[in-house]
């Protein structure tokens, strides 16, 4: 399976011991992990600006996850009505990756329900179905 992690997810999975961490490690484990650069690049920001992370660790992170994920070119921004307009290169990434589902912890996002037949889960729903 093509699972795309929100930015969200994988800070709360890097910077805290929980479901993000179980999510993002099985993930890993038995799936094709999608990320992009916009991802990466709000990451390396967060980790710095949230978690108290060195520039050079947040760097050494992004570096691992490049390792371990398909990086996605992500294409045409959708036709969405968010209020967060960060958010849309996401969502491209996930339709250009054509991934078979975008984990986020973003409820708007969330309440979209899918972009382009493509579910949107929440970390918790995405957990129980890997169970």
């Amino acid at each position: 399976m093509k699972v795309l992690l929100d930015t969200n997810v994988l800070m709360a999975a890097i910077g805290t011991h929980g479901l993000c961490e179980l999510v993002l490690t099985s993930c890993l484990e038995s799936h094709q992990v999608l990320i992009c650069e916009h991802i990466l690049s709000e990451l390396r920001e967060h980790l710095v600006g949230k978690f108290h992370f060195t520039p050079a660790d947040a760097k050494q992170v992004a570096a691992w996850l490049r390792q371990r994920c398909e990086i996605i070119e992500s294409g045409a921004l959708p036709d969405v009505k968010i209020k967060d307009r960060d958010d849309l290169p996401i969502l491209a990434a996930a339709i250009a990756g054509k991934a078979d589902c975008l984990v986020t912890g973003d409820r708007e996002l969330q309440a979209l329900g899918n972009i382009a037949d493509i579910p949107i889960l929440s970390p918790r729903q995405f957990y129980e179905q890997l169970k």
